[in-house]
């Protein structure tokens, strides 16, 4: 008898996004061989491309995997992959997938849960959830206590303290990439905050499935099946009471403004909205690739942009030149909005004799003799 049907396609999105990670670092399969007679365990392994008969351990002290079958074991250095563990159905059901998922693909995988410290019991919560996750085989595992500024506020505070920790584990352990537990609900509810700030194709494009060493394999699939598969694995799962919690936007979003789409819609707004993700990621891709190159035509000599050119470029090409012009100069990205755009574009479609425009990070946009400069204040 498989497995259910939750667990089965867990462990195919997992699968593929683990095998294009393989390739990516030239991994060769580990396969498991029957030990020696009288060998206690029964199995023991044989690194397919190292020394004949070089025994490995397994992942972990936890020899069978929840689904009751035995554990593939990965031989000791094979690349790692990090897996970002809150203690969430989501995150659990991507853990226990992993684990199951990558030594037969020749790759290792290990456990980061972060501590936020926003709630009372947070170090304790958080160190349960590591155990849980060794006792699953994932090691190394790791509980990473953080301070949560106020900056953005509390969500995107405790988001860049999250990531900040999570690269910092990653670089540590030279992990292959980081896994994250985002669903299709997760990221319906980006769309639809990103829709509510007036935000442009990119934010509406939603989170992608790969940026750099992140990776979210579980974009197609519903949240509801995590918490199937958790419960079908007899895997516990923690709750956030932040999740619930009317105080926080997203958390408003998912109880409230989802369900009401939902009822008066008719199903499907979920994927709906996710299918608007993907979207605007592949339009949001193509001008990005037109505006990286249109900016190297529009330099000049001293770095600065030729009005004269971006005034014939299509407003979504030039405002992306715009942008990456004003973030190479200092502007931090999450400070940069649509609207400080719309003034730097004045000052090519709009020339007046306006003075300079102050802009996030302390970054200067002038017109000056045909060219637009971005500077930070006092270079």
């Amino acid at each position: 008898m498989g497995p259910h049907p939750a667990v089965a396609a867990i462990r195919l999105a997992v699968r593929r996004t683990l095998a294009d990670l393989a390739a990516e670092a030239g991994t060769s399969f580990t396969a498991p061989v029957r030990a020696p007679h009288g060998r206690p365990g029964g199995t023991a392994l044989v690194n397919a491309g190292a020394n004949s008969g070089a025994a490995t351990t397994l992942i972990g002290n936890a020899h069978r995997h929840p689904s009751g079958l035995p554990r593939t074991p990965a031989a000791p250095g094979a690349p790692l992959v990090l897996v970002a563990v809150s203690g969430g159905a989501d995150s659990m059901a991507l853990a226990t997938a992993t684990a199951f998922e990558a030594p037969k693909l020749g790759l290792r995988v290990g456990a980061v849960t972060v501590d936020h410290g926003l709630q009372a019991g947070s170090a304790e919560r958080a160190a349960q959830v590591a155990e849980r996750l060794r006792s699953l085989g994932l090691d190394p595992v790791e509980a990473v206590p953080v301070r949560v500024g106020r900056q953005g506020g509390p969500e995107a505070a405790a988001r860049d303290a999250r990531y900040a920790a999570l690269d910092e584990a990653a670089e540590r352990h030279r992990a292959l990439a980081v896994l994250l537990g985002h669903t299709r609900d997760d990221q319906a509810e980006t769309v639809l905050l990103g829709l509510a700030r007036g935000s442009g194709a990119r934010s509406l494009a939603g989170m992608p499935a790969h940026k750099g060493r992140y990776r979210r394999p579980l974009l197609e699939l519903d949240r509801a099946a995590t918490r199937q598969a958790c419960t079908a694995q007899a895997i516990p799962v923690w709750d956030d009471p932040h999740n619930c919690d009317p105080a926080y936007t997203r958390s408003r979003v998912r109880h409230e403004v989802l369900p009401v789409l939902e009822k008066h819609l008719g199903g499907g707004v979920v994927e709906a909205l996710a299918r608007t993700a993907r979207l605007f990621r592949d339009d949001a891709d193509a001008l990005d690739q037109w505006a990286a190159l249109a900016e190297r035509d529009l330099r000049t000599g001293e770095g600065a942009l030729d009005v004269a050119k971006l005034a014939e470029l299509p407003p979504a090409v030039r405002r992306r030149v715009l942008r990456r012009a004003a973030l190479r100069a200092g502007c931090p990205a999450g400070d940069l909005f649509a609207r400080h755009l719309e003034t730097v574009d004045l000052l090519v479609t709009g020339w007046r004799g306006q003075g300079p425009l102050h802009l996030p990070g302390g970054v200067e946009a002038t017109r000056r003799c045909g060219t637009l400069v971005f500077r930070r204040q006092g270079d």
